[in-house]
């Protein structure tokens, strides 16, 4: 029926939901199209994310949910923090990216002060980019995109950080440690 749960899947298997092996260092970011809410409940936009980063060195952080504690009170806040850094080592565009929905991800970006210092907030409400990098987990809600961030130069994985052993080897302070 519709509301089926998802097959099980343990987090190192991709069958289950036919994704893609986990990224690495090296891969490209595929031309996936996500959705950009727009302020005051507009209608949202469509983001071609390899055009979007083409060209440029770019961080891409991903969390299980907006609004959730973790992702709200320390995966979010440390990218926030860490804007001038990240723009003192070469990146030129950080971009949050979740299965929420963009009127979500909009609400969340603008709420939490991340829109205003720059960070971009993509949903990927289709799960394509997700499945793509072979990130997808299952939750009891909905899929979610597994915790992670990159750095991607000209749409090229450069560093990959995952949060198997610990969700903060994905926060800023990390990230910046490896550039």
């Amino acid at each position: 029926t519709a509301f089926s749960p998802l097959p099980k899947a343990n987090a190192r298997s991709s069958t289950a939901l036919n994704m893609a092996t986990e990224v690495k260092v090296g891969d490209k970011i595929p031309a996936v199209t996500l959705s950009e809410g727009q302020a005051d409940y507009g209608r949202p936009e469509a983001v071609d994310i390899a055009e979007l980063i083409a060209g440029k060195k770019v961080a891409i952080f991903a969390v299980p949910g907006a609004f959730t504690p973790g992702c709200s009170k320390s995966h979010l806040p440390s990218f926030i923090t860490a804007q001038e850094e990240l723009k003192a080592k070469g990146v030129e565009l950080t971009i949050c990216i979740a299965t929420n929905d963009a009127f979500v991800m909009e609400a969340w970006g603008r709420t939490s002060g991340g829109a205003d210092a720059g960070i971009r907030f993509l949903s990927d409400g289709n799960a394509e980019l997700s499945k793509a990098l072979g990130l997808l987990i299952e939750s009891p809600v909905m899929v979610r995109t597994k915790r992670f961030s990159l750095i991607a130069d000209d749409g090229v994985v450069t560093h990959y950080f995952s949060a198997d052993m610990e969700a903060s080897d994905t926060w800023a302070p990390n990230v910046l440690a490896k550039l």
